[in-house]
């Protein structure tokens, strides 16, 4: 059975992983919001810029409900960039571009945290600095200064691609407030569209929940997983790798 206590277990038992999750967290969400402003921005609304959310401060940008989320169980949001949809030129079809820009530039960054994974290992190896035996790899150092620094690089790396795929997965839920809903603003009729987005803080509320219980650990993992092996599909083409 579930428990909240298994996250905060989880969490607390490598306190290492837990302070570097900050930086990625940080720089995931605020890359996220930044491309939402700089896509609306591109297509003729000026109103992030404007407000000055085409920065990467996270003081801009961070929703602490959102951030706590993305924190304990590596989904969550940001505090949504202000369009508005009228001064685009095509206004369905902007919006969705604007509201796409967010998980594709936390995919984007999936790939590079993937890609720079790949190669530290890969020079770790020619370095001789890592080896393995008996089906363990082992760092090949007195140090444990360099031990630490070398385990640590690499679970930066791991941290950095798979919580930005995971929150790249997740905003493109079609449920409101996350960015999946304004993409589909393109294909459902206006009415509808914003008479589900009437209930969007109760659904809100319900989407915290399923969070909190794990309900939707399952499906987004397997979705998570699936994005994560095409990756590391494209990666392996690399010759070097």
């Amino acid at each position: 059975m579930f428990s909240i206590f298994t996250v905060f277990q989880n969490l607390f038992s490598n306190l290492p992983q837990l302070f570097l999750r900050i930086p990625v967290i940080l720089l995931a969400l605020c890359i996220h919001e930044t491309a939402h402003g700089w896509m609306a921005n591109k297509l003729g609304d000026h109103t992030a810029r404007n407000l000055g959310r085409l920065t990467l401060n996270p003081l801009k940008h961070l929703d602490p409900i959102g951030t706590i989320c993305m924190f304990l169980f590596g989904f969550g949001w940001a505090k949504p960039v202000p369009i508005q949809s009228r001064n685009f030129k095509n206004p369905k079809r902007d919006f969705a571009l604007t509201a796409a820009a967010g998980p594709v530039s936390n995919l984007i960054l999936g790939f590079i945290g993937l890609f720079c994974a790949n190669l530290f290992w890969f020079i770790l190896q020619k370095t001789g600095m890592i080896f393995e035996m008996n089906d363990a790899v082992y760092i090949n150092s007195t140090s444990t200064f360099v031990a630490n620094l070398v385990q640590y690089t690499q679970m930066f790396f791991n941290l950095f691609y798979w919580m930005n795929v995971s929150l790249a997965v997740f905003n493109l839920l079609p449920i409101p407030p996350l960015d999946g809903s304004r993409i589909w603003y393109t294909f459902l009729p206006a009415d509808l569209y914003f008479k589900v987005m009437q209930y969007e803080q109760v659904i809100q509320i319900i989407l915290m929940m399923a969070l909190w219980f794990g309900m939707l650990d399952r499906p987004l993992g397997m979705i998570v997983n699936l994005v994560m092996s095409g990756m590391e599909w494209l990666v392996g083409l690399i010759p070097f790798f």
